[in-house]
Parts: C-alpha cells; structure tokens; sequence
C-alpha cells in the first residue's frame, strides 16, 4: 500500500476478518500508521476497482490468502490524529470465510496470527478492533 499524500483527503480502504476453524486472522503492522499494533489485513481501494474486488486483491497480497467474502460489518473512520498524521481513511471491514493458502506476510507487515476472537482483548489493537471482530464473528457462526 502507498501511504497518502497528507491533506490529500479522505482515502477509502477495505479490511477482512477472515476466520479458519473457529479463530481469526491478525497481522502486525511493521510501519506506520500503526506500527507495531494488530489489525485486519487490508488496504486501499484502487481508482477503478470494486470493493469487493480490493478486499480478495488486499488479502492475497498482504497474506497470499484466497477468502470467501460474507458480508459488511460496518463502516469505520479514522482521522489524521488516529493515523499518525498519515491520512484519513474511510475503512470497509468485511466478514470473510478462509478457503485456501497458509498466511505468509509481505513488507507492510510484521506476522500473522490466528488467534479465538476472545484471545486477542490484550494486545495491542487499531482502535475498534475488537467491536468489528466480534461482529465479524457473528456474522460467520463463530
């Protein structure tokens, strides 16, 4: 992902809460925003791409994962104050199903793990984290 211009307005970015055998997929960021914090793997939307389109390119190239897409959970912003100063983003989080690959990690990330949604309260997470998994997870059945 190409960090944004700062100021250059807001940037539309998708995210996936992908869940395998009853757990779900976090992957640390190795550089800012949210360094070092754990999150969904995702990224911005490409001029002339669906949404649904980025999340599927987003998770492949960050994890080499192939996913099934259940549906929106929610919409969430986060402002410049919340990105260290790199943007403001509009960020589509999607419940998703894994389907095939084993999670490996580009440079944008640091790991990846699977984890039961009750076991990742403790760690460092980007803000709302928690309330987009849990609803993920009950979109899913799990």
């Amino acid at each position: 992902m190409t960090l944004p211009v700062p100021h250059s307005g807001p940037q539309l970015a998708v995210s996936a809460a992908i869940f395998r055998d009853g757990k779900v997929l976090l992957v640390r960021r190795a550089r800012p925003p949210a360094k070092g914090a754990y999150t969904l793997p995702g990224g911005r939307v490409e001029f002339d791409e669906s949404v649904m389109d980025a999340v599927l390119r987003e998770v492949r190239e960050e994890t080499g994962l192939s996913i099934e897409i259940i549906g929106l959970v929610r919409w969430q912003e986060m402002l410049p104050a919340d990105t260290d100063g790199y943007g403001h983003f509009v960020i589509l989080p999607f419940a998703a199903r894994w389907t095939a690959g084993e999670a490996h990690v580009n440079d944008e990330l640091h790991s990846a793990i699977w984890l039961a949604p009750e076991d990742i309260r403790d760690m460092p997470l980007t803000p709302g984290l928690m309330d987009v998994v849990a609803r993920a997870s009950a979109m899913v059945g799990v």
